[in-house]
């Protein structure tokens, strides 16, 4: 069995969990400031206005570095296709599989869990789907204890079908799609990670551990690497064809508390998501820190 102590470690990285008393959920976060900050950026460009008046561009930034935390999301319930992104469902499938008793948590599947994370590996969330069981994962996305999936609010996070040519496919229910998210269920997903909420405490970070050290270094990543090497990243993308994903958690490095979540429909969705981190980086970068994007 993998050491615990390395995800300990990084839970340390993460605010201390909130007396129940002092949390509020994400809904309840939206900064009005940040989101005007945020509306006015995006539309600032031509091609990401174009792509969010055609709800073909979602983007959520949760800001950690502060006494509480700030949301801002444009789409944020608009519901796409995230290709291997929805893998976090997953994730969280085998998590509360191993809390309930249901999947016995052994080094073969955690193995599977840290390569489906950090290599996008489809063979290990295909194992991973057979072993906890799709309707299981659907049920905990659609459970109003995590509601991840909820059609109130637009759908959320979806799995609907094994990540491989053979099996059934099972739409969400409200837009019929395989694998989906919206982006304010994703920024969700790593708020409750950030504050030891999903789950546990204990669950919370040891998907931080799978999610911690990202194998594939482009969109988000791609920029965080050159901004700030020294950053602790947890993260999950997904690209098939025209649609990019990329959900980034980066901490510990100055100012650098931050989730930021980017869904794109587009040809052009790589480059769109790549400079999409820069712009929203500035919204809540301090003063001192200007200097960093006065070449953007």
């Amino acid at each position: 069995m993998r050491s615990i102590f390395l995800a300990i470690l990084l839970m340390a990285a993460t605010p201390m969990v909130v007396a129940s008393s002092d949390w509020l959920p994400l809904y309840d976060r939206v900064d009005p400031e940040l989101q005007a900050a945020m509306d006015k950026r995006l539309n600032s460009n031509p091609e990401w206005a174009r792509l969010i008046r055609d709800r073909k561009m979602a983007i959520g930034l949760v800001d950690l570095s502060g006494s509480t935390p700030r949301f801002a999301r444009v789409n944020g319930n608009q519901m796409m296709y995230a290709a291997s992104l929805p893998k976090i469902a997953i994730l969280l499938g085998a998590y509360v599989s191993f809390d309930d008793g249901s999947l016995e948590e052994t080094e073969e599947i955690h193995t599977d869990l840290a390569d489906m994370i950090r290599v996008s590996s489809n063979a290990a969330a295909t194992r991973l789907i057979d072993r906890v069981g799709m309707k299981k994962i659907q049920t905990i996305l659609q459970d109003p204890k995590y509601g991840f999936y909820d059609e109130k609010r637009g759908g959320g996070l979806w799995v609907g079908k094994r990540y491989a040519s053979s099996g059934p496919r099972v739409g969400d229910p409200v837009h019929n799609i395989s694998h989906g998210a919206t982006a304010t269920q994703v920024c969700r997903f790593f708020y409750l990670l950030a504050e030891g909420r999903l789950i546990n405490a204990e669950r919370s970070a040891q998907m931080l551990n799978d999610l911690a050290d990202p194998h594939l270094h482009h969109k988000f990543v791609s920029q965080v690497e050159k901004r700030a090497p020294g950053a602790l990243m947890f993260r999950k993308s997904g690209t098939w064809k025209q649609w990019h994903s990329d959900a980034i958690m980066v901490r510990g490095s100055k100012w650098r508390d931050y989730i930021l979540v980017g869904l794109v429909e587009s040809s052009s969705g790589e480059t769109v998501l790549r400079q999409v981190l820069p712009a929203m980086e500035e919204l809540i970068a301090p003063p001192t820190a200007a200097a960093e994007f006065a070449n953007f």
